[in-house]
Order: C-alpha cells, then structure tokens, then sequence
C-alpha cells in the first residue's frame, strides 16, 4: 500500500480538527478509521462491540507492516516479559531484544472533553503517512494501541447538543444532562470495579490480553489555570506501586513537556494539581499492574468555541499541595500563558505533541522500556513472598463472594481454588477456598484492592492551619471492603499438603432446588440476588412472602428476612436457580412462621437537569441489575397535578444538595438572571416540587433520601432530626470517601438479611441526632455507629462526633415514612455490603 493514498483528515472531515466550532461526529470518526485501514497497512481497527448505548467501540492499532502481521507473536513476547515467572535473566534479554514497546493510550473519556477524540484521527494521520527517522522509529518499535473514544455515546450527546445551539446564544453551553447514560463523568472511576461495558473492554486490553508498559489517558480540566497538565503527579503517593514505575512516569512526563517547550506551547505544568493518589479509574489503578499510568489535562474551552481570558484571569491551584499556589513561573511551571482566546485547535495541537512524545520516548529507549517491564514484574513477585489473601466460600452472601472472585479475574489476578480443607497459619480453610497469591506480578494491584488502608495524614494532606486537604476522590477503593467480603491475609500460604487448581475461567453463579415440596420454596434474604429473583417472580404474578422471624429449613438456619416462594412451576423454578445461583429449598410443611406478602412498589426516582446527577444515574444501573421496576421523575412530574401518592408508593432522592434540587424556590424573577443553558433545561422543583413531596408522604408514601438528600428531607419536612456534621470545620471532622464500622438493627424490615456489624461508605455525609419531642417514637434507628475504632480503610478525623450516633434513620410521616440513608448505600454501583438496604426499602 502506498501512504500518498491516505485521505488526510481534514479532506475526509472537509475541515481542519479543531476548528472554530466544527466538531467531527462519532459516527463520522469510525468511518474515517474503517477507511484508513483499507488504505494503510500500518492500522487495524477492531470493534470490540457495542457501547452502553450501542454505539461502535474501536479499539486501533498502529505499527509497522512487519509488526502487524505478527502481532500475535508479540503480543506472546510481550506477555512473557510482563509475567516472567519461570523465565531466566537470559530469556529475559533476549525476549526485550526480540520485542517491541506496547504504548496505549486513550481519548474521549469524558465527553465534554472534546479535544482528544478530535485529535485521534489526526495523529494517526501522521503516523500513517510521515516517512522522516522519527516516525519509522515508532512504526518499528512501538505497537501502539490507541482508544479513539472510550465513551461513544457522550461524544454523539455532546457533538448533537453543541450543533443544536451552534450560532445561538446557547453556543457552548454544556450538556444539561449526563454524558454517560449512567455514569456521566465517573465512568472514569469504574476500572476497578467494571459495570460499565467500556470498562470492561478497556480492562480486556490493558490488564488481559496486552499489559502495555505505558497507558495515557487525555483529558480536560477547567479553563483559567495552566494551559496543560502532564505526568508526573504530585504528593501523597500512593503505595503498592514497584517504584519504577513512578520513576518511569517522570520519564515520560518530562520528555513530554520537553517537547511541548520544544515546539513553544506555553502554559504547561508538570508535577502539580493532580496527585499519585486517587480514585482506580485506569490511569491511577494501571500503575499497580505495573503499567506508568498517567493523563493529560488540558485547559477547557467552551467546547469547539473559543474562549478568551484576561491575563488577570489566570490561576494558580490555591495553596501549596498541589504545587502550583499561584499563576507564575516555577520550575515545573516556567513559562506561563499569556492570555488571549483559547481554542479546540490549541487543545488538539497540545495533546497531540503530548502522544507523539510519549510514542517517540518509548521508541527510542524500548529495550529499556522492555526491561523494565521485566523487572517490575519479578520485583513485585519476589515482594509477595509466601503472603497471601484467603476467601472463604461460605459468608454472609456468597454469591457476592463469588462476583468479587470474578472481577478479580477480570483484572487478570492469579487465583487458586482449594480442592481440600486446607491450614494455613494455624487456621482450617475448606475446600472452595480462594487462594490468591502475593507471589505474582500483580501483587501490587492485589494490595491495593484487598489490604486496609490508611490515606496519609501528613504535610502533604495537611493546609497550613492544620485543616485536612480534601482527596482528588475516595480516600480507599478497598472493593472487598466495598462488597461487603471478608478476605483474610495470611503470612505463608503454604499448606504440603492442600491441593489447589487455578481458576481460569470465571466462577459460575449456580443454585438448585433441594428437594421438592407442594408446600412452598424458601430462598436466601442475605443474598442480594435474592431481590432479583423476588422482583422476576413478581414481574409474573408469582406469590412471594417474607418471613418476619428465624426459621429452620433442611438443618440450615434462615435469619429474618427469608423469602418463600408457593408454586408449582417446578421447572421454572429451576431455571431462575441456574440463572441467579439462588438455591431454593423445599418446605416439609406449611410454613407456621409469621410471614407478610411482598407487594412489588411504584417506585419513581428524582432526575434533575443542571450536568446531571451521578448518583442518579449509578442508583439507575443498580435497579436495573436486581430488577427493580422504576420511572424517572422530571421536575414536571413532581408538580403534577394530582398528586405524586396516585402513582407512586416510594420517590428517591439520590445523593444531592438541597440547593441542586430545589432550585429557584421564588419563580417572578426567573428571567431576570443570567442563565448558561437553554430555559427548558433550567432544574429544580421549587416551592411547588416541595409542597408535593410533602404531601406524598403525608399521604403515605415513603420518601428515601440518600446522603445529602438528607439535609433536603429533614428541613423541608421539619423532621426532629439534626445533622451533628452540619457546619464542623474539617479540623473537628473529616471524613472522605471512607469505610466505617457500623451496628445494624437487623430486627428491623430495613435491615433484613444484613449482618449484625457492617461496613457503610461514608463520604459528605450526615450523622444524626433525634431531637426529645412527644415522638421520639415515630423515629427508628437502623444503622448506629459504635463507640470507638470506627474507622475500617481511608480518613477519619474527630471519630467521637459520630460515636454510637445513627447513620440511618426511618422516621414516621403523616401515614407514611421518610428514610435517611447517612451514607452512600449504593455509591457507583459499588457497595454490594449495603445494598439489601436500600432493597429492602423498595419491596413492601
């Protein structure tokens, strides 16, 4: 093939990427790389499948002819070198001389982040068709896997909405709803837990099939500081990571502002704003799969129209903790923008030097990049020693058990799975255990998702007066801890005598029914899956009840909360068994325990408009997983006339302020301010929303109200509940994004089929206090913390203004109830250990 033959883009696109207020459409991009590889044999695109929303999801390679057609040997070469287990010092030298450097890199994440997915066609333009040292030196040494757009979906919402406006005095605005169906802007905080497809393919690459030695993800942030963020980060450091690979990432992140400098792109930061800390989205959880992990962030314009900035408009990041206190030339910072207009063709321009630096570093030194990729691996490995973590089959919920193994799976863990009983530091494990050793390359990852941890408390995270720096998130993304899964570490996993298989495909999710009976089936309450069959069951008119005290059933004990299921659909029950891993047990008689029937309710769920509400949108996905039957609510709709009780039995408000879901509360004026998107787009529920909300529950609907949403319910129906939390400085209490021990009422239907302790994700969120009235009564505590050592993993400062205070409150309304969830129950479809609560409140 000959390379004159490439249509350039700005031929195909009919003008140049970047340019003032034209942005090229998903659609369009997909086309233009189909045609590249037709006319090139230096790419290959594959489909990995649909999007969220299905929509086509690319993956592209890009290297030499001769690279291509034996991309399967490389990708073998190259998987040897990251899991040398076995391999010699000199296989190991031969393997790098013999290999290339895996590059990857990703665009298009955040939607509204329209640079990047802008800039991808472009810059695989010049790799396709430039003939000088440097480029060939790439095509040969390099196999660059490229993501075009790791969010499809957002970029058709955003490109559609920006057309729409185009010339009007909406130009620009952003998009008033989120830019993933579920996620919006925390699809980036899901790689370690994958719910969404996109995260899983992007796993399938980066921690299955090809373990880069480098993963780059391109970015935007807000428009009045530095023009330009690259690697490395700042402080805290984050632990678990071989330290090459921080070293690796100044590497990179040098070379990349060199030749920013180089080709005179001002206004560019290294070493600031963005810490090595931070949530697992795939550029912060890649580096503890031995991959330098890192972003780039360029500075926003209004979408694909300039913006313009006054000099004096430029900021730095206030203090000192993010290395950048102020607007002025620092070693990390030398050479300041000016000011002016700010344009999408200067963020293509930059992001692109940026890729190409990176691709070119990796090019020139990919021997040493290949041997690093070794020893980072074997390091790690000899670092686990004979430790280990061990999961025992049987807990609370084990199917969660079983889905928490998977998608450590997923993240290519080594696991074993015990064939016998087996000892292990004086203790008896059966078989089934799940073994995971220290011993392997991912050791590092391992740590990270299983150990207890402790965000650093110390000058970095401290301001200068002594009040806690907030974390860029989370403070932990301790999964097990999320999950609601007890894993055990262990200091020498080996037993002479165990025999263990390792686990190559995901474990099966299987139940059974046992035993057959005329008188009924009795499932599981502690299982979270158990909702999904209870709202499938539902769904067909089956009969299902709840048993309200501990039953006995084929010699296994069932605490309240127990399901029974009367039918004779012998076969279908069978089915759902297979299907959900529910097993169903067979009643030798007619069950005398008390027991109510389940009601499967109206439920509607409060959308508001302004960018979205996340946790709206992950409170979505979680219903959709378990089955639950529910109906978006727009501000309209909870105004309706009529009454929102004639339709609804429970409406949830998910995590927000009061401000975000109120909106304007006084309507006259309404015209006279200054609004940044279109009037139909302009949220809030108002005096009017208010007035509805409360009479539903006057009238006996259930209002439930999740972390913030609190605040909202407890002023706006003058509940006799105060927030202690409410206007402590952080210096008397800090907590962020943390997991805390808690009591749970399990006596009570809110808390059926939890555990007695347990863990709740805390983060701004409320604690409450009941205030003495006649009514004290009416106000049920459900979820108390206990009077000490309430920390599990993250940050906790000032541990006694929560100390034995409730967490979750359900406080009787009028006839019906508002519940207050003083945590994140259901926090990015992550917090499998809470999720019954929630549940619980959703089934009558």
């Amino acid at each position: 093939m000959n390379q004159q033959q490439v249509i350039s883009p700005e031929a195909f696109f009919g003008f140049q990427l970047g340019s003032d207020r034209k942005m090229a459409h998903w659609h369009k991009i997909v086309e233009y790389f189909q045609l590249l590889e037709n006319e090139s044999d230096k790419l290959q695109v594959v489909d990995m499948g649909p999007s969220t929303e299905g929509h086509p999801f690319l993956l592209v390679f890009i290297s030499s002819p001769q690279n291509l057609a034996n991309l399967a040997h490389l990708r073998e070469v190259n998987a040897k070198l990251t899991d040398p287990r076995g391999l010699s010092e000199e296989e190991a030298s031969h393997l790098a001389d013999e290999g290339v450097a895996v590059i990857c890199q990703s665009m298009g994440l955040h939607a509204s982040e329209i640079g990047s997915t802008q800039m991808a066609s472009e810059l695989a333009y010049d790799l396709l068709t430039k003939t000088d040292e440097q480029t060939q030196r790439i095509l040969d040494n390099v196999i660059f896997i490229m993501f075009p757009c790791l969010n499809p979906d957002g970029q058709i919402m955003v490109t559609d909405w920006y057309n729409k406006y185009l010339s009007t005095e909406y130009e620009g605005c952003s998009l008033p709803w989120l830019y993933h169906k579920y996620a919006g802007h925390d699809n980036n905080r899901d790689a370690f837990m994958m719910n969404l497809v996109e995260s899983r393919y992007v796993a399938q690459i980066l921690f299955q099939e090809w373990h880069p030695q480098v993963f780059q993800d391109h970015h935007e942030m807000g428009g009045y500081g530095a023009r330009l963020y690259v690697a490395p980060y700042c402080e805290p450091i984050h632990p678990h990571a071989d330290p090459l690979v921080w070293r690796e990432i100044n590497w990179y992140g040098a070379h990349m502002a060199y030749k920013l400098e180089e080709r005179g792109k001002t206004g560019v930061i290294n070493a600031a704003l963005f810490p090595a800390w931070s949530h697992l989205g795939f550029h912060w959880l890649g580096n503890f799969h031995n991959i330098a992990s890192m972003l780039t962030e360029s500075a926003h314009a209004k979408l694909a129209t300039p913006l313009y900035l006054h000099k004096s408009q430029l900021q730095g990041n206030a203090g000192t903790l993010r290395a950048f206190p102020h607007y002025k030339p620092q070693t990390n910072f030398p050479h300041p923008w000016e000011g002016g207009w700010w344009r999408l063709r200067d963020i293509v321009e930059q992001q692109k030097i940026s890729a190409w630096g990176l691709l070119d570093l990796a090019a020139r030194h990919k021997d040493t990049v290949l041997r690093n990729a070794y020893l980072k691996a074997k390091r790690q490995t000899e670092r686990g020693q004979q430790k280990g973590y061990l999961i025992r089959p049987t807990q609370h919920d084990s199917l969660t058990v079983v889905k928490l193994v998977n998608n450590l799976l997923s993240q290519g863990i080594d696991i074993q799975k015990a064939q016998q009983d087996l000892t292990v530091d004086g203790l008896t494990y059966p078989a089934g255990t799940y073994v995971i050793p220290l011993n392997q390359p991912k050791s590092g990852v391992i740590k990270t998702l299983l150990e207890q941890t402790f965000f650093p408390d110390d000058a970095w995270t401290r301001q200068g007066d002594g009040s806690p720096n907030r974390p860029y998130d989370t403070a932990t993304d301790t999964i097990a801890e999320f999950m609601g899964v007890d894993v055990e570490s262990v200091e020498t996993l080996v037993d002479k005598n165990a025999a263990c298989t390792s686990i190559t495909e995901p474990e099966k999710l299987t139940g059974q029914l046992v035993g057959e009976s005329k008188f009924g089936y009795l499932f599981d309450g502690r299982l979270n899956d158990s909702f999904k069959v209870v709202n499938q069951l539902l769904e067909e008119g089956v009969k299902v009840m709840r048993v309200d005290q501990v039953v006995t059933v084929n010699d296994e004990a069932f605490p309240l909360g127990a399901f029974v299921v009367s039918t004779d659909r012998i076969p279908h029950l069978k089915t759902i068994a297979q299907d959900s891993g529910v097993t169903f047990y067979a009643l030798e008689e007619v069950l005398q325990a008390e027991q109510h029937e389940i009601q499967q309710l109206r439920v509607g769920m409060y959308q508001r408009y302004r960018g979205g509400n996340m946790d709206e949108g992950w409170t979505r996905l979680v219903l959709e997983q378990f089955g639950f039957p529910y109906q978006t609510l727009k501000d309209d709709d909870i105004r309706a006339e009529g009454g929102l009780r004639q339709h609804f039995d429970v409406l949830i408000l998910p995590n927000d302020s009061t401000a975000m879901i109120v909106g304007k509360e006084d309507e006259e004026d309404e015209e006279s301010k200054e609004y940044d998107v279109p009037p139909e787009y302009r949220s809030g529920i108002g005096k009017a929303g208010v007035k509805a909300i409360k009479q539903f529950v006057e009238d006996g609907g259930t209002l439930i109200a999740l972390n913030q949403a609190c605040e909202f319910a407890i002023e706006k129906l003058d509940l006799r509940v105060i927030n202690v939390l409410k206007g402590k400085p952080s210096k008397e209490f800090f907590c962020p994004g943390s997991t805390l021990k808690t009591h749970i009422n399990t006596n009570h239907p809110l808390a059926y089929g939890m555990p007695e302790e347990a863990l709740i994700l805390f983060w701004d969120s409320p604690t409450f206090e009941v205030l003495p009235s006649r009514f004290n009564e009416k106000y049920e505590l459900i979820v108390q913390y206990p009077e000490k050592d309430i920390l599990q993993s993250g940050w906790l400062v000032g541990e006694a203004q929560i100390a034995e205070r409730a967490a979750m409150i359900s406080a009787q309304y009028g006839a019906g109830r508002v519940i207050l969830f003083g945590f994140r129950p259901q926090h990015r479809a992550q917090i499998h250990g809470t999720f019954k609560l929630l549940f619980n409140a959703l089934i009558g």
